[in-house]
């Protein structure tokens, strides 16, 4: 076998060769041989251990076959050479493609503001409790209101559907029909289930006395001495998993945030076990009513069987991970405080530095280098002589929260005239105690619910 240096010259002129296919716009049938051979490759190469790094790109046929009915969702794109590629809203399928071209069988691995995955051989339900404790804490903090984080299991569902008398062949089509049952009626469900996909009317009915429950760790033990579930083998597997899930989330304090529902089903066929998503609740219309799921924001599930699909030998690396819904979620708090009237802050910036009255440029750059010096985020207008005015109004323009005014009453008194922007309260702060006083006015979080 060639060493590694000759191998990475080799990979590096395959590479220059595919990219002078595409740019010449050759034949597709022609640039996917010469992308083989390069991925032959890299295969050869394997993984360098200090120069990891996370390459998602993704040709179609890595997508298909993963989503089930949701690939609807997937969009396809050719580049200028003809290669087929597609996107996906997700990351998921990419991530799992990487790990088995680069052999990696353990890692953690955080996706800037989505994705959140737990690579490796583990005991059963640690990495699943983190996963969730993890998305409570981040919509937690986000404080976009009341929340629900709806769980299942994949093999509870299957052994759901095989003692109802669901044929194998149907398992994933009936599922995305019940994972329809939080936004319609079950009635309207059935009808999908016998009128469009041949379900028996009989078997429906079954289907519906289980998927209709939801509840606690109490409708995990129901279920365990449920007489025909508890005789599935992965029906079985499943509920004493999900028990045991919730003792850690018990001890995460967070089990009062999760809902043990036998509808949940996430219409993606790579889901092999525990299955989650997390939902907004609005207030229930009449008192006594139970709050209803104004749509989800968060979602995510265990898929052992993934990487399987791309490691050459079909070697198996469980996974499990979450994805937050950002876009939703910005959308939320925009509508949110647009009916509160307030602005989006642009800006990380604390204080704005500003001055009362001309000529006072010297001392702004002074106050906000003791500033800078002290770690607080500041600014100031570049301008010699701005007015008072269109400083504050670029405070409120940008959402700074803070603006520290010099004038020269202030210099002679020795302090400095500390304005809320909100509140447009103003107090006079003395200068050796203006930072600790920034600091004390905001460090309190900014509320949007």
């Amino acid at each position: 076998m060639a060493d590694r240096a000759t191998l990475e010259d080799l990979v590096r002129l395959q590479g220059e060769r595919v990219r002078a296919l595409k740019q010449q716009k050759a034949s597709a049938e022609q640039i996917e041989e010469e992308v083989a051979k390069l991925l032959k490759l890299k295969a050869q190469l394997g993984p360098d251990e200090g120069k990891q790094k996370f390459v998602l790109k993704t040709p179609k046929e890595t997508l298909t076959g993963k989503y089930g009915e949701d690939s609807k969702l997937i969009y396809d794109l050719k580049d200028q050479g003809g290669e087929l590629l597609s996107l996906r809203y997700d990351l998921t399928v990419p991530f799992a493609r990487y790990l088995a071209m680069n052999k990696l069988t353990n890692i953690k691995r955080y996706h800037i503001a989505k994705d959140f995955d737990i690579a490796g051989q583990f005991d059963p339900m640690i990495p699943d409790a983190e996963c969730l404790k993890i998305m409570c804490e981040i919509l937690s903090s986000l404080q976009i209101g009341d929340f629900l984080v709806k769980v299942n299991d994949r093999r509870i569902l299957d052994g759901t559907f095989a003692i109802c008398g669901v044929p194998d062949s149907k398992f994933r089509t009936i599922c995305s029909s019940v994972d329809k049952l939080d936004k319609v009626s079950w009635e309207e469900v059935k009808s999908e289930m016998v009128g469009e996909k041949g379900l028996a009317p009989e078997v429906a009915d079954r289907i519906g006395d289980y998927v209709q429950q939801h509840g606690g760790v109490s409708l995990v033990e129901q279920l365990l001495q449920d007489p025909k579930l508890s005789q599935n083998k992965q029906a079985l597997e499943g509920l004493g998993d999900l028990k045991l899930l919730f003792e850690y989330l018990t001890l995460f304090g967070i089990a009062d945030k999760i809902s043990f529902d036998l509808s949940l089903a996430r219409g993606l066929d790579y889901y092999t076990g525990v299955i989650f998503e997390a939902v907004l609740l609005q207030p229930p219309a009449q008192a006594g009513e139970e709050p209803l799921g104004v749509g989800s924001v968060a979602a995510g599930g265990r898929y052992d069987g993934l990487v399987g699909m791309f490691d050459p030998k079909g070697r198996k690396v469980p996974c499990v991970g979450l994805s937050i819904g950002v876009e939703r979620i910005f959308s939320i708090v925009e509508q949110r405080l647009e009916v509160l009237e307030e602005k989006v802050r642009t800006t990380e910036t604390q204080v704005l530095v500003a001055s009362a009255q001309k000529k006072l440029l010297e001392e702004r750059l002074k106050l906000i280098s003791e500033l800078w010096d002290a770690g607080i985020k500041a600014e100031l207008l570049y301008k010699k002589n701005p007015k008072l005015l269109n400083q504050l109004q670029y405070c409120e323009e940008a959402g700074i929260p803070l603006v520290a005014i010099i004038g020269e009453q202030e210099l002679k008194d020795g302090v400095i005239k500390l304005r809320s922007v909100a509140s447009r309260e103003e107090v006079d702060v003395r200068r050796e105690d203006l930072v600790e006083e920034i600091r004390r006015k905001t460090s309190q979080p900014l509320c949007i619910c």
